[in-house]
Order: C-alpha cells, then structure tokens, then sequence
C-alpha cells in the first residue's frame, strides 16, 4: 500500500478487495465497496452542506459503520473529522465543540439510553463556529451541489493535510486536542502494522472505542491500510458479544483487557469455542495456550494520542525472563526515544503535529522532541519500564515511589487491581496510600497481612501506610473512563 491519503487508500481496498468485509459490529457489516459507495454518497452531502477543506466535523456515534462511512466521507473532502466521545457529559459536549471550533457535528440520536437529540447543543453565541448538527444521516446523503454533474469532483487531498484531530483523556487536565496529518500517520500505522504482523488475511476483534487513538489508528486506520476486517460489538449481553466472536473467528485481539473480563465471566464461556485467536493482548479470552503465564510477563505497549497510538512495543508475543518483567519493548520503527531526568522525550515525522490551538514551540523543544510526562528507566538491553507520570511519582520522606511499582507488588500478593497515590502528610511530605479494587461479594484482605506480605517485596518506604477497599463501582472514574485521582483522595 503506497497511497499516503485515506481517500486514496480507500480506493485502492475497494476496487481490491471490494466485497470483502471492512466491519463488522454486531448485526451490521461494512464491506470495502460498500464504505466506498456510502460515503462517496455522504461526501457529496457534506460538500453541499457547506463542508470542504479543512471544516472541523465532529463525529458523535459509538463503533459502527456509521462512524466508519461518516469518518471516510469528511477525510475525502479534505475536512478534518473530530470524535466525541459518547462518554461526554452535556457540559464535555459544549466545550468541546467550542474548544475544537467544530462546525458540523454528525451524531446518533441516541446511544445506550442517552438522548443526544435532547443533549446536543444547538448553533448559538456561545458556539460561534458551529453551523449544523446532523441526526439523520440518510437525508444529507440525499442532498446534492447545485448544478453538480458528472464532471464535479471532490477537493484533492494531499498527504500534508489535517486528517483528524483526536482529543486525550486525561485526568489532570481538559482534554487537548492532538493533530494528526494523513501521510505522517498512514505511514506510522503501515509500520505497526508490519510490526504486530497484521495482514489482509487476519480479523482483529477490538474493543478500544473509534473516538480515542488507540480504536481509531491502532484498530480502525489500521484495518484500512492492510485490508483485513475489524471485529467491534456494542452489545451489553455477554453472550451476544461471544456469538459474534464464534461467529466471526477474529485471530487477533486488542484493546482493553479489564473491559472484556465479564465475558470471561459469562456461564456459557467455557463450551466456547475461540481458538481462532493466537495473537493479542485482551488475556481473559485468549486460549490456553496462547495466554501469558503472567501478563506482566509479556511486553507491554506505550501508546499515546500525541503518538498516533503506539511508540513503544515489541514483535515478540512469547513469556519473557523474570528480569524482564514490566517492560514497554523499544521505540518502533520511525521513532526515537531518549530518558532526561527519567521522563520519556520523543522524536519522529509520525508525531502529532501539535495540539489544536497551540504555538509548536509551546509543546515541542527547538529540536523537535516532545515531552512526554511519563517517567521510564531501561536495562543493559535497551528495554524500557513505565514508573508512573511525572507529576505521580510519590515523594515521601525524601525518597521517590513509583504508584506502578507497589500497585504490581499488591497484584501479585493478592491478585487485585489497586490504585496507588501519595497523600499529603505534614511530616513524610507524602505518605503512599492504596486503593484496592475488591470484587463485590468478596472478603477484603487484612491490612496487616498484606503489609507484613508486601514487606517481602518493597522496601519498607514503598509499603502503602494507608488502605482503602472499594468494590469497582466504587472507584471514581472519569467520563474518558480514567481514575478520577482527585476524587480518590478525596475518599481518603
């Protein structure tokens, strides 16, 4: 695959590989041809509507071919396709249309019990950019140029071009709008792919939503390029999400593996049959015998939305050595990565071109690294190992504590998830606390057992001087579906 615009690598796939599926997402499938058609229809919509080069428009729909048509339609008119994410409160919504100047927004009427016809906001004073806000779908397909004939053509889409912008989910801050270009990320995305061996052949089955970075260029973009079929589901019932799995034999898995422990859960999960899956890393329904001793054992992945997904990973899958616990791979192909003071700086053509709104000088050096806020070391072989943000790192008593160190010490002495911060402490500056996730039913640990079996593990400074035990639905989250940190220690 040459072509370095998605309008082009659309065409490419559909006169390729016409009727072969795109997605499928439930009851409904998308094939390359019908992707093509559908939003050459939708194109020709937008165009009437007003759209064209460089209009920000916002797309509002959970995974689904609607999401994928709308998304092919705004990048071949040379528009910008802005997600939203269908976690957004009312407020989220408002200041990210303003935030984000979107001029069209395309959205579902309704979504999971939300009425976003009644919860949209409408153009007004306080949204000075926004002009339409589309519901049905099928009545701008119908909408024509005047005067459009056969020689009407739609705008050229050249490689430089602003293909999205995707915005973060991050706890600390608004959410910044990330700027990706068509060739910078098609390119990286064509890397990945060569990297995880994803190939025309293969059915990924993801759960990462198509509105933040990971569903849209690991998952989504990715798919395009190599021609294969994407796999989502939006249905509540596990057993359904499990009939399409049988159904649709994905042999790769990606996304959220915390998000698909209930199917695992499900009473009819053991007489499945999910052997077609050999690669991945959603763990809880992977076969035997593929699945890690450990997962901490396997080599996790650094992705960011500034990344355009990931920049940190492996092509090997296998169970590493012990020493080798905890680590996020190398750079891939096409990035480089250096540690100053501990925090990951980045350098490469597939970055972000910067956050929307923002002076380049304010979010890369002279140079062109960005920094990334992560905290890092590495080995003798060049293998690097997540320690936490920059801002999360725990100083207590004059010693530094990475939360990710004690959270991996409480998984493997009680196998429970745990979320670990530093709380205000008027004579250690921060004490380390802990919050561990106990599923509901279930006794909690004993705090001084747990110490004294920590102990064994951490230095004595690192053992949590504090404890909560919450069941899941008692964790704040955020809307983007991070730890609320700010609520957590509110609690404590």
């Amino acid at each position: 695959m040459t072509a370095l615009t998605v309008p082009a690598v659309l065409a490419e796939q559909a006169a390729r590989r016409g009727d072969h599926p795109l997605l499928v997402c439930d009851d409904d499938r998308l094939t390359y041809a019908d992707a093509e058609s559908r939003s050459a229809e939708l194109a020709e919509g937008l165009l009437a509507l007003g759209a064209g080069t460089r209009t920000h428009v916002g797309l509002l729909y959970p995974n689904g071919p609607d999401f994928v048509v709308a998304w092919l339609a705004v990048a071949r008119i040379g528009a910008v396709t802005v997600p939203v994410s269908t976690f957004s409160t009312n407020n989220e919504l408002r200041t990210l249309l303003h935030n984000a100047d979107i001029e069209v927004l395309l959205a579902t009427p309704s979504y999971r019990g939300r009425d976003y016809v009644a919860d949209v906001p409408r153009p007004d004073v306080s949204l000075p950019c926004l002009r339409h806000v589309v519901f049905d779908i099928d009545a701008l397909c119908r909408l024509r140029r005047p005067g459009n004939g056969q020689g009407d053509k739609e705008p050229e889409v050249r490689p430089s071009d602003r293909l999205v912008i995707v915005h973060t989910s991050g706890s600390t801050s608004q959410p910044k709008g990330v700027i990706h270009q068509h060739g910078p990320l098609i390119s990286h995305l064509g890397n990945l792919n060569e990297l995880r061996r994803y190939t025309e052949d293969d059915v990924l089955f993801s759960n990462s939503p198509f509105f933040w970075i990971g569903g849209f260029a690991y998952s989504l973009l990715g798919t395009l390029l190599t021609g294969a079929t994407l796999v989502c589901s939006n249905a509540t019932d596990s057993a359904e999400t499990l009939d399409l799995l049988e159904q649709t034999r994905p042999t790769m898995v990606n996304g959220f593996a915390a998000s698909v422990a209930h199917l695992a859960k499900d009473p009819s999960f053991p007489g499945r049959d999910l052997s077609s899956i050999r690669r991945g890393n959603l763990w809880p329904i992977m076969p035997a015998d593929v699945r890690p001793v450990d997962p901490e054992l396997r080599h996790n992945m650094l992705g960011m939305t500034e990344a355009g997904s990931v920049c940190l990973a492996s092509d090997d899958e296998t169970d590493q050595p012990e020493h080798r616990r905890g680590s996020f791979g190398k750079p891939v192909p096409g990035f480089e990565a250096k540690l100053v003071d501990g925090e990951l700086w980045l350098r490469s053509p597939y970055l972000m071109e910067g956050y929307y709104g923002r002076e380049r000088h304010e979010t890369f050096t002279p140079d062109g690294w960005y920094r990334t806020g992560d905290l890092f070391r590495t080995d003798d072989d060049g293998f690097f190992y997540f320690l936490g943000r920059a801002g999360d790192m725990i100083k207590t008593a004059g010693a530094n504590v990475s939360p990710r160190e004690v959270e991996a010490a409480i998984a493997d002495a009680t196998g429970l998830v745990a979320h670990v911060l530093g709380i205000d402490d008027a004579e250690r500056d921060q004490v380390v606390a802990a919050a561990v996730r106990v599923p509901r039913g279930e006794a909690a640990p004993d705090t001084d057992d747990l110490t004294a079996s920590l102990r064994t593990r951490l230095s004595a400074y690192k053992v949590p001087r504090r404890y909560l035990f919450l069941s899941d639905d008692e964790v704040p989250m955020m809307s983007s579906g991070k730890l609320d940190s700010r609520a957590l220690k509110e609690l404590f």
